[in-house]
This record gives structure tokens, sequence and C-alpha cells, in this order.
């Protein structure tokens, strides 16, 4: 276990008091007993950036399958011995094609956004006890600076590190950044629909309709609780391997990893009311499945399949036009489609974009920091459309 402590000499928010904030590293299994899980969730519902794929019912099952070993940590920022923050850790040995050994918060393929839980208030003071861990540690690590990947930018959070860099002449810079499809608007679904459909698709979209219900009796389902979840589960699961992401390997029944991850997660989100599961069912055969995430102010589309057998009627864009009814939930602003950038289907429909990069940091003493800007003026060389400061 590691562990840094020290003093905020900044004016801190009402939200953390002025008091020791001690950042510490531990194995991430130590934080899933004696009622640590609940701690985190209480700390993820406070959290000034909504991120499913860091909370307990998603990480742990994340950790489980993909570090079975344990070797994985998680940093946490407490002030006055209250949970103010927590993030995966991981110490990567290469820097895309390049030996260059780094700190970085730890994400996988189904984890699709990389913002620490923080206590809203609590932005800067984080920044600083995570920063003077990492300063510390660096030497230790064998760190030559810290990374965050899929960070989402114009949030506090991302903001506050900015400005804490610059208030230290620490080095920060945007490596990459990318847009996806987000829905995100005070219309009505049906308002919305209009506004981001031409006529002629909006006409189209009900031709299918039609279609797709002369083919036997179509139905829509929308569900929030667990009933019939396992049944739900393997539906989707046999629906999405089907398709062209069981063809590409990408599904997630590819995998016990991540079909153990699938299984869990969603069984532990419907057990805390995060989970919405919607269908269209055609004679009972399901033939278009989506599960979202719901982590109020915001939610995210976590995973989508329809059968191509019915591609023509277009299943898929038919159910996201039922998912349209987010925008009536008055405990929902947002969605995080999840989605690739430009994405063909997605992006025709919902018409917001969310600011998603990645961010790399300098740490340790001034040798590292030398050459981290040497590094970065290299990288952002070669990728200036990501450079930000």
């Amino acid at each position: 276990m590691n562990v840094a402590t020290f003093t905020m000499a900044s004016t801190p928010s009402s939200f953390c008091p002025p008091s020791a904030a001690v950042a510490t590293v531990r194995p991430w299994r130590e934080w899933t007993v004696d009622g640590r899980p609940a701690q985190w969730q209480a700390l993820a519902e406070s959290a000034s950036t909504t991120n499913p794929f860091f909370e307990p019912w998603y990480l742990i099952p994340s950790l489980e399958a993909f570090d079975p070993q344990g070797t994985k940590r998680l940093l946490t920022v407490e002030i006055g011995g209250e949970l103010a923050a927590l993030m995966p850790l991981t110490r990567p040995r290469r820097y895309g094609r390049w030996p260059l050994p780094h700190l970085a918060s730890w994400l996988h393929p189904n984890a699709f956004l990389g913002v620490p839980l923080v206590r809203a208030g609590c932005e800067r003071v984080f920044w600083q006890a995570l920063l003077h861990w990492a300063d510390e540690a660096a030497t230790r690590e064998q760190a030559l600076f810290l990374h965050l990947p899929a960070m989402p930018l114009e949030q506090p959070l991302t903001a506050a590190l900015f400005e804490l860099s610059e208030l230290q002449g620490r080095k920060s810079a945007l490596v990459m950044r990318e847009r996806r499809a987000m829905l995100h608007s005070p219309l009505s679904p049906d308002l919305y629909l209009e506004r981001a459909l031409t006529g002629k698709k909006r006409k189209e979209l009900r031709r299918q309709h039609a279609r797709l219900a002369e083919q036997g009796t179509l139905a829509f389902e929308r569900q929030l609780d667990a009933t019939d979840l396992e049944s739900w589960i393997e539906q989707f699961l046999l629906l999405e391997r089907r398709g062209w992401k069981g063809t590409s390997g990408s599904a997630m029944a590819c995998a016990s990893t991540t079909e153990s991850l699938f299984r869990k997660a969603l069984v532990e989100a419907a057990g805390i009311g995060r989970l919405e599961r919607l269908a269209l069912t055609l004679d009972g055969r399901h033939i278009a499945m989506l599960a979202n995430f719901l982590t109020p102010p915001g939610s995210f589309s976590y995973k989508t399949a329809f059968d191509e057998d019915f591609a023509r009627f277009s299943p898929g864009v038919l159910l996201q036009r039922e998912n349209l009814a987010l925008l009536s939930r008055p405990d929902i602003s947002w969605c995080d489609s999840c989605a690739a950038p430009d994405h063909p289907m997605i992006d025709s429909l919902w018409t917001e974009r969310r600011p998603i990069g990645r961010i790399s940091v300098a740490i340790g003493g001034s040798i590292r920091r030398r050459f981290f800007e040497t590094l970065l003026s290299l990288e952002l060389g070669r990728n200036p459309v990501g450079l930000s400061r």
C-alpha cells in the first residue's frame, strides 16, 4: 500500500473542508470487502462527472474478468476520513508502440469512459492529491508520465486538471480528441426526431415499421427492474453473437471474460436501479435489444444488437426511436452513445456530440519533466490536431 498525504494550500469548496487529503493506492481486492463497495457506490452517486464503468457494480466484475491475479490497483483520495475520489490505476510498460513506462487510469475495450469518480466540489483537491502522490511515486513506479484515456472534455473535473497544471507550472496536454454521438436536448422525443431527420427519412422509418409489423406480432418492451433478466441476457448474447460482432469476434459471448462481465454487470446494475432494457420482439422473438446504464443526471447506451435477418426493416433504428423516450425522463438530461466517432447509425439520429480525449501530464522531478516535454513535442508534432495547451 502506498500513501501520500498533503495539506491543501488552496481555498477548498464547502464540500472539501480544510484538512489533510490522503491519496492511497491499494490492490483492488481490498475494496471488495468490509462495506467498502457501499462507500464506493455512495461516492459514485455524488460524483461531479458520472462514470458507470468505474462504479463498483461494473468495475469489480471487470477486474475479476481481466485481472484475476489482482495486479491492478485503486487510487483513492480521502478527506477527513471520507472517500472523496477513486480511480483504477495501472502501470503500462509501453505507450503505443514505444517502450515508455507510465502511470494510467485502467480501461478495457468494454469500458467507454475513463473519468475518475470525484465528489462534486473536490475536483482540484483530487488532482492535487493524485499529482502529489504521482510525483513522489514516479521513481518507485518507474513511470515517466501520467496518462488519462477517454476523458470527457468540457467538464469541471477536466478543467480543474488543466487549471492546476498551469498553477503548478506542470506540463499537461490533450494528445488526442474525438467526438461521439450524444443525446442532449430539451425537446420532446417527437420534436427531436423531427429536427434530427428529414421528412423523407421519417417517412421511411414509418414504412419500415409498418412492413415489419406485417411479418407478425410486433411488440416493444421497456424494463427497469430485474424481471426475467437472466433470460433477457441469454437472448441478447445469442442475438449479438449471430450478427457481425460474432463474425468479427467482438461479441460479448465470444470470450468467457466478456460474457462473465456482461452477465454480472447487468445483474448488479438492475439490482440498484442502474439498468434500463429495451427490446423489439416479433412473435415473441427478440429482433433488436438495447441495454442502457442510468447514472443520473446522465445515462449511457451500453450495448445493442439486432437480428440481421430483418436488416431491411432497420430494427436497430426503430428501437433507437423508442430510446428517445430518455428525453422525457426528469432525472436524465443526457445520454452518451458510447459509440465510435462517425458511427453510421447513431450519428444520423443523435445530433449532439460529446468531446472525449486522451490527456498526458508531467510527473516527478526535473529530468522526467524535461523528457516528458520532449516526448510531448514529438507526439503533438505528429498529431497537431490533438494540441490543447
